[in-house]
């Protein structure tokens, strides 16, 4: 599977951003659809604050990216490691335009830097997800960021009271995530993915 860790990249070199050359576009873009802050503000200093405050809350109740990747559930424990590995298509510049890295250059990304973080993948709108996830180490470590491929993430943010973020597809091509539960850590220069079967246990109210 083809990934593109260019973000990835963003943190390797200082600097590299805002490059005196167009360096094209990368990932995804979409046309900005909040309103203007200026009539925000003047609802707000007519009143309107309560009443703003549930349409904002309403809103971000039913949001969903328009790239969240969902995810089947697993049927078995499952390990694998996914190597990272990225050939540049063009050159990469800092910002008196000297090329740092020039096309053609292939490297992986996690030999120039360390995920300190993991991340586990679920989907919010499976119960017995939500109760493995409880039920999990990964529950009480805050250093651990919580993805999800389904559901709604403010309603399983409440219900776990932690931070919840949905998956896109750069991450789970990445990742070469298949199915859910599953947790990513960096182990050296891989990606350790493992996916978790649920037992007679947790799929139980």
């Amino acid at each position: 599977m083809k990934c593109n860790p260019m973000w990835l990249l963003l943190l390797i070199v200082p600097g590299s951003v805002g490059a005196a050359t167009d360096a094209g576009v990368v990932g995804h873009t979409y046309p900005v659809v909040e309103r203007d802050i200026r009539q925000g503000m003047q609802q707000l200093a007519a009143g309107n604050y309560q009443q703003e405050q549930r349409v904002l809350w309403e809103k971000t109740g039913h949001y969903r990216p328009v790239d969240l990747y969902p995810l089947p559930r697993t049927r078995t424990d499952r390990t694998f490691r996914v190597e990272l590995h990225h050939t540049l298509e063009h050159d990469l510049k800092d910002q008196q335009g000297r090329v740092l890295f020039g096309r053609g250059y292939s490297f992986n990304p996690l030999d120039y830097l360390r995920l300190s973080i993991g991340l586990v993948v679920l989907d919010g709108a499976d119960p017995a997800q939500i109760r493995w996830f409880r039920k999990s180490p990964y529950y009480v470590n805050h250093r651990v960021k919580l993805l999800l491929c389904g559901g709604e993430a403010r309603e399983v943010s409440l219900q776990l009271q932690r931070a919840v973020f949905y998956l896109g597809r750069d991450v789970a091509e990445l990742a070469q995530l298949q199915a859910v539960p599953a947790v990513v850590v960096q182990e050296g220069r891989v990606l350790q993915v493992t996916e978790f079967a649920l037992t007679g246990e947790e799929n139980e109210e």
